[in-house]
């Protein structure tokens, strides 16, 4: 039995189905940093509000 044909047949099917792939797009394309802006409210300590920052097992289980 002759698989090379059928597999260059089946490459043929699937090339005109589906194209091309597109190029690949670098790394450094996708990330843009920018600098965040500084806020003195971001740096400050509310200790009655930092419970709600931290997950606990013993409060999601009521303990």
């Amino acid at each position: 039995m002759n698989t090379g044909n059928t597999t260059d047949t089946s490459t043929a099917a699937r090339q005109a189905k589906f194209g091309t792939l597109p190029e690949r797009i670098p790394l450094e394309d996708m990330v843009t940093e920018q600098p965040s802006p500084e806020s003195r409210a971001q740096h400050t300590h509310h200790p009655e509000g930092s419970w709600n920052h931290f997950s606990c097992l013993a409060l999601d289980l009521g303990l």
